[in-house]
């Protein structure tokens, strides 16, 4: 079977095509396709149902380039894993998705994904949000850019951002400085995502102002938290006291978001996850929203996902053998 679709445009057909066709080649590796390109028209060779799915997502890609959207690798498989679940409709709910904030250099930040999407509409919806998902999933980042969107318009006058101490198996204790130089390696992530967005020295103003507010978690006790955007990082390290102590800080006009991923807990002695709990006993109560992202709406190097495969796949069967996986 053999489908033609105009393109309309040179410029989009190069897009759509990427640099030595690796957009292409995602499909047709996807679907045993064979597509090719004359003039403006894209050739889709091959067996007819798979033809069709090829056709569906080569559709919405070209309407992406039309809105401007660069065409990447992974874009293409975010494409293909929404026509796999006949959620091709919610693509372009995805592409007119308003702006959150633009970067310092320029770039505007928005949800990439259908599970992206349902996450900031939830943090903008709720009072509290608990993301949970894999690596590179942008809970924490997509997380700081609400934050940061509702600081600039002033809807709250504090952003605080917060993770748990915990080490991911190294030792920093015996690392030099002061205190502050020692949990610094913990909160990286944090100050990452705020210099891409205000910038280091917009930071360091409103930090030292008491604007923005970087720290553990302990130093989270005993405050009543007003007026104030609140986000828990790495959750799926926090105890639950620890989790019940984070959530009940919560004051008046203030929002919280808690990100983490539930695969990788460090937590020792047969601790229990914090934000494993919070997911079962707060499900159902309003203003709270619980969000679980997946391998797909991973916006890293499309390695990621095939990554975050293997591992969940290693685990189903470790635990189908009875092993304990924590």
């Amino acid at each position: 079977m053999e489908h033609l679709i105009d393109v309309g445009r040179v410029e989009r057909l190069v897009n759509l095509f990427g640099n030595f066709d690796e957009n292409i080649k995602v499909i047709e590796k996807e679907y045993g396709v064979n597509i090719t390109s004359h003039s403006n028209n894209v050739r889709i060779c091959g067996d007819a149902a798979a033809v069709d799915k090829a056709e569906s997502v080569i559709n919405c890609l070209i309407k992406m380039a039309e809105k401007g959207e660069s065409i990447t690798p992974i874009r293409v498989d975010f494409v293909i894993n929404a026509v796999e679940d006949g959620e091709d409709d919610k693509v372009f709910s995805v592409l007119d998705s308003d702006c959150i904030c633009v970067t310092l250099k320029g770039k505007p930040i928005k949800p990439k994904t259908i599970g992206q999407k349902e996450y900031v509409d939830s943090i903008e919806n709720n009072i509290i949000t608990l993301g949970i998902g894999p690596a590179g999933t942008g809970k924490t980042y997509l997380a700081v850019a609400q934050a940061v969107k509702a600081f600039k318009a002033k809807q709250v006058n504090r952003i605080i951002l917060t993770r748990p101490a915990v080490e991911a198996g190294e030792r920093l204790g015996f690392l030099p400085g002061d205190l502050q130089q020692k949990i610094d390696p913990y909160l990286r992530p944090l100050y990452d995502a705020l210099f891409d967005m205000l910038g280091a020295e917009s930071f360091q103003r409103c930090q030292e102002r008491g604007d923005i507010e970087v720290a553990p978690l302990a130093y989270m006790r005993g405050r009543t938290l007003d007026d104030s955007f609140i986000i828990l990082d790495e959750a799926q390290n926090t105890t639950n006291e620890q989790m019940k102590m984070f959530l009940t800080r919560l004051g008046f006009n203030s929002k919280a978001v808690v990100t983490g991923d539930i695969t990788q807990i460090d937590l020792i002695d047969g601790k229990r996850s914090g934000l494993k709990t919070a997911m079962k006993i707060l499900k159902g109560i309003d203003d709270i929203a619980v969000i679980t992202l997946s391998e797909k709406d991973v916006v890293r190097h499309r390695l990621v996902q095939e990554i975050i495969k293997a591992y969940e796949k290693h685990g189903g069967e470790n635990v189908r053998k009875g092993k304990n996986i924590r």
